[in-house]
């Protein structure tokens, strides 16, 4: 955990280690996440949306985050660790990678949890006006944890 800490410090700082956040790798790495992230996120919308639609009231929309979220993060898993970080952490696959990512998008989901009841529950906007700034923080949040902590 310590030498992932120390990569994130030194990935942000731009490292001696190649993956600085100027290099080209990380600048594809970011830009493979987004489109992964973006399928990802249409994936959460058409779960969230309808859910809060249909189902729950408006200022219960929160609880539509965890069903989203796992269908969400099931996809992501794929597509992240076979293509957006492809190459990168392959010596750290298996139970404990899956383990980490969960622990990652968890985080990102109680994010997205408390912007969403943030908005609607509190401020009392309707579901989908969280959605873009709730999606926008989780990913940034996500991407650096998954790049330094679960893809090493």
């Amino acid at each position: 955990m310590a030498a992932g800490i120390d990569r994130l410090n030194n990935g942000l700082d731009g490292g001696s280690d190649g993956r600085g956040a100027g290099s080209r790798e990380a600048l594809l790495q970011l830009i493979r996440f987004g489109i992964a992230g973006g399928i990802s996120t249409l994936i959460y919308a058409a779960v969230y949306l309808p859910l809060t639609a249909w189902v729950l009231p408006h200022a219960q929309a929160v609880w539509a985050v965890p069903p989203s979220f796992l269908v969400a993060v099931t996809c992501g898993f794929f597509l992240h660790s076979r293509w957006s970080f492809r190459g990168q952490g392959a010596q750290s696959a298996g139970p404990a990678q899956q383990a980490k990512f969960l622990c990652v998008q968890a985080s990102g989901m109680a994010l997205n949890a408390l912007v969403t009841w943030i908005g609607t529950a509190l401020m009392g906007l309707d579901p989908w006006v969280p959605l873009l700034p709730a999606v926008a923080l989780a990913t940034i949040v996500t991407f650096l944890l998954n790049k330094y902590l679960v893809f090493v």
